[in-house]
């Protein structure tokens, strides 16, 4: 499946989310056999007003064999707010980590950046994974950045910082598209094993029911909507439950 850009905002985004949905994208297309995932209709282009400033959401989605879903959420208030928020969901018969990439960027400067191989199993990430990620996580960087409460759910490797510098830019970009690369390749490699479904199914539950308890992300979307609509939002199209 070819990838045809449509985003009206990523043009309009900080240069370093512009590059990392096109690089995302890029590295699905080169190692997964993508197709289309669809959205409920109303939730995949999404626009509100946020304290006076237009918000726009924009969202692609897909799947593959060995993943259920992968998204990719663009986010944009007003002239001095951006953001890209990506996941990639495996499917239940495949016993893999969850792959997760945030940027925040406020006023032309990136705030925060996020990337990480958040295991499923009791057990941590796959040797494999440990192996290639070996000496990686938030060294390098100037400013790291305290995990959220909840950020049991991450691996020794997540790498959540605020990138000073284009130095800092480059080097997280190429650090996810390590993260991201290795992803894909171990995914294609790894045969489906039905007999850990009940073991994956409630490491994803476990990372959607935290990632859930987001407040920032939370509020801001009640602010721009409402309580009920966010929840569906958050439980729909973020960290939505994989079913039995």
């Amino acid at each position: 499946m070819s990838i045809t850009v449509k985003s009206s905002i990523r043009q309009h985004q900080h240069s370093v989310i512009c590059d990392l949905a096109d690089m995302i994208e890029a590295t699905w297309q080169r190692h997964l056999a993508l197709s289309p995932y669809h959205l409920p209709k109303d939730l995949g282009h999404v626009e509100g007003r946020l304290e006076g400033e237009r918000l726009v959401i924009e969202n692609a989605c897909y799947q593959t064999p060995e993943f259920r879903k992968l998204h990719l959420e663009l986010a944009q208030v007003g002239p001095n707010l951006d953001i890209l928020h990506c996941v990639m969901f495996p499917r239940l018969d495949y016993g893999l980590p969850i792959f997760g990439c945030d940027i925040v960027s406020g006023r032309g400067q990136i705030s925060a950046a996020v990337v990480d191989l958040s295991p499923t199993s009791p057990d941590g990430l796959p040797v494999a994974y440990q192996l290639a990620l070996e000496g990686m996580g938030t060294a390098g960087y100037s400013h790291p950045r305290e995990l959220p409460s909840w950020g049991h759910i991450f691996s020794d490797y997540c790498c959540f910082v605020k990138p000073i510098g284009p130095q800092e830019n480059h080097r997280f970009l190429q650090q996810v598209l390590h993260y991201l690369t290795l992803h894909c390749t171990q995914a294609v490699a790894t045969p489906p094993a039905p007999h850990q479904r009940s073991k994956v199914l409630a490491g994803q539950r476990n990372y959607c029911i935290h990632q859930q308890q987001n407040d920032k992300t939370r509020r801001i979307l009640e602010k721009a909507f409402d309580p009920a609509w966010a929840e569906r939002y958050m439980t729909t199209v973020l960290f939505d439950l994989p079913g039995e």
